[in-house]
């Protein structure tokens, strides 16, 4: 269940927002101000932030700097009066991901807040870094598939050129767009970022154009897209794949002529805007397909940037280990270290998640450690027998004395297993086995095996 944060000075407000998500099946929290809603969200998870502008103590824009620095992955909701939309396009530069006007209809607020849902989901697991790491590149890494990408950022990013960023999911494209942005003459304007596979298609024009009041049912204000917002900055489209192709033909024009019109609107609006996407589709094979334009594909993949998956730059593991380890550290408070033969084991395995499955291993195994340290124990079954089939299904002769190190040490975990069950089940060999997920006789076998039967 999602947890959202509502946060206003006025309790008519709370309680009716609250009533409105808990019926949505959203779980929910309140705060009557930004500092109070701050000491929520060091406390426990919170999916997305809904805050009013003006409240005492802290208001809604010191709140949201507070959670751009602190919680850059916890998008942030905007409630505005009419007369405010120009604070909220300002807080959108800021950082926010959308904004809604007093008074709001349910079917809106539905919407921006799955929006948010979404976006959180989608990139929750990315790799976040703090803006000083971000300025100098931003990546963790020093293999040469990454020197690579750090040399292609410092070419391209004093440029306006249109940038395609491709690689599998959870291998950190976002990372690379935050890099280039934050790295050329734009720094100081809006990077505004919008994930295309967030967003559903019948609202995609009015998300990145905007649209005129009136323009269609609910349009109650003129409000601007995100392209608008982003002038004299970058827009980053996020998955560009998911457009659908009556957008396209669009944002074609707005690359050519940077220019175009709100929904509903007649007058052509200006913008200076750098557009960088990124996807984990074969785009070439979409166009083949017919699902995406090819003019398109070759205006977006002007200067294209592919992020290669971690099994491809085996060197970047431990240094990442070594990273979330002390990420881990800090917003757990705890203080957890990992032990040689698990690090030789993670740098082993393929990592088909990326660095999105690096980090929610360790994030898990360091709140299941046992102790202060570690060890193979705390690597999941799971995870120990797709690393022992992976190097089982390895033909290469180098590759054997992996193989055999990974028999002894999961045997040596199992053992271990064996006897914290039969401890925590007072010698009951048929309880102990339960615990386990095998039979009475299986179980037996086994202590046969590691000489446990006494």
């Amino acid at each position: 269940m999602h947890k959202i944060l509502i946060v206003d000075d006025e309790i008519n407000i709370r309680f009716v927002l609250s009533a409105m998500l808990k019926k949505e099946g959203y779980a929910v929290a309140s705060a009557a101000d930004g500092l109070e809603a701050l000491q929520i969200l060091k406390t426990g998870r919170i999916d997305v932030v809904v805050t009013d502008l003006k409240m005492p103590h802290l208001d809604g824009m010191g709140l949201l700097n507070r959670i751009t620095e602190q919680f850059p992955e916890v998008p942030v909701i905007i409630i505005t009066a009419y007369g405010t939309v120009a604070t909220a396009v300002e807080a959108l530069k800021k950082g926010a991901l959308d904004y809604i006007t007093k008074p709001f209809e349910l079917d809106d607020l539905k919407h921006v807040i799955s929006k948010a849902v979404k976006t959180r989901t989608l990139k929750e697991s990315e790799l976040f870094l703090p803006p000083e790491e971000i300025e100098r590149a931003g990546i963790i890494g020093a293999s040469n598939a990454m020197l690579k990408i750090f040399d292609a950022i410092k070419r391209v990013a004093p440029t306006t050129t249109t940038i395609l960023i491709t690689g599998e999911t959870g291998t950190g494209k976002e990372l690379v767009a935050d890099a280039i942005h934050y790295n050329s003459p734009r720094r100081n304007n809006p990077l505004i970022k919008i994930n295309c596979a967030a967003i559903a298609p019948t609202l995609f024009e009015s998300e990145l154009f905007g649209h005129e009041k009136g323009s269609f049912t609910g349009a109650t204000i003129t409000k601007p897209g995100k392209l608008e917002i982003a002038h004299k900055g970058t827009l980053f489209l996020d998955e560009v794949g998911e457009i659908p192709r009556e957008i396209q033909v669009k944002l074609l024009r707005v690359i050519q002529n940077q220019e175009f019109e709100r929904v509903g609107g007649l007058q052509s609006i200006k913008v200076d805007v750098r557009i960088i996407t990124a996807t984990n589709k074969n785009l070439l094979q979409d166009v083949r397909d017919g699902s995406f334009r090819e003019d398109l594909y070759y205006r977006l993949n002007v200067f294209p940037i592919v992020v290669p998956p971690l099994r491809e730059r085996r060197e970047d593991v431990l240094p990442l280990v070594d990273y979330f380890v002390d990420k881990f550290n800090k917003k757990l408070d705890i203080a957890v270290t990992v032990d040689g033969e698990v690090k030789e084991m993670l740098s082993r395995y393929e990592w088909p998640g990326n660095i999105r499955e690096l980090e929610n291993l360790m994030e898990r195994m360091m709140l299941m450690a046992r102790s202060k340290r570690l060890t193979l124990s705390e690597i999941p079954a799971e995870l120990m027998g797709r690393i022992g089939n992976s190097a089982a299904s390895s033909g290469n002769e180098d590759k054997k004395p992996f193989k055999d190190f990974l028999r002894s040490h999961m045997e040596d975990v199992e053992r271990q297993m064996i006897i914290r069950c039969l401890e925590e089940s007072g010698s009951n060999v048929t309880k102990a086995a339960k615990m386990m997920g095998l039979s009475r006789k299986g179980l037996q076998i086994k202590m046969i095996k590691y000489n446990l039967r006494k």
